[in-house]
């Protein structure tokens, strides 16, 4: 990797292995943050550091179950034992679960999206706060989706839980910003990640569902993980020093339908 630039701020990403955790976790290396990668798959954190060369100085990687409580304390104190604070969090872990109709939807999928997409959000909430708080400064940015504004048939419990990240999102940021503490949202659409494929893959014609997508976009393509991740780190950076409760969609115009 190339050089970084002095930073001594230290941020926490989950979802770090892959798509628009990783992304991020680049991006943020290369203006010289300290970060703490955490995502449920150690090989695959292992994985990417060693493929891109991860400098260990600057990395921690903790493999956690974000919607197990223990685990989040687990990866928030070994942040602070390991760098001593934390400056910005990408609340970035999600599943999409599988698609049908709400009922011929399980109670397990249900339970499954929402233990990861909801109480993995409020969990890393309910942890990073407090540590914010208490330095009088920090920058949170949870993942929703443009699921969490708008809705379509056989994704019900992936919907529900992105327009709940979005409360969460809003009542945090109200709390927190007396304290200096800054929270948002991003709104990414139809992004050329591992869980896109996913998603047209389990449809009744993949190619079919690629080229509905991209027609519903005015820009007329998918983005990639790292334009997201650049709204991101803008929103975890000081340039968004007046931001909060703030959704950013990142749709290519989607949400313009």
């Amino acid at each position: 990797m190339p050089m970084p630039k002095e930073n001594n701020q230290v941020a926490i990403v989950t979802g770090a292995a892959g798509g628009i955790g990783l992304a991020l976790v680049k991006r943020l290396l290369g203006q010289g943050m300290r970060i703490t990668l955490v995502d449920l798959d150690q090989a695959a954190l292992e994985r990417v550091a060693q493929d891109n060369d991860f400098d260990p100085a600057q990395v921690l990687l903790v493999a956690a179950d974000v919607s197990q409580e223990a685990e989040v304390r687990r990866y928030v104190a070994a942040t602070l034992e390991r760098f001593g604070r934390i400056d910005a969090f990408a609340n970035n872990a999600g599943i999409e679960g599988a698609s049908g109709l709400i009922e011929d939807q399980s109670v397990e999928v249900l339970d499954k999206v929402y233990a990861v997409n909801v109480r993995g959000v409020f969990l890393g909430l309910k942890h990073v706060l407090p540590v914010m708080k208490r330095q009088g400064k920090g920058a949170i940015v949870n993942l929703s989706s443009l699921a969490g504004i708008l809705a379509g048939p056989t994704h019900g419990p992936y919907v529900m839980s992105k327009h709940a990240v979005i409360g969460l999102t809003r009542t945090a940021a109200a709390e927190a910003a007396a304290a200096g503490v800054r929270v948002n949202a991003v709104l990414p659409g139809a992004i050329n990640t591992q869980m896109m494929r996913r998603i047209e893959q389990h449809s009744a014609d993949a190619q079919a569902t690629q080229s509905g997508n991209t027609a519903a976009t005015p820009m007329g393509r998918y983005g990639e993980p790292e334009e997201v991740a650049a709204v991101i780190a803008f929103l975890l950076s000081d340039d968004a020093s007046y931001v909060t409760s703030a959704l950013y969609t990142a749709d290519g115009g989607m949400s313009v339908y």
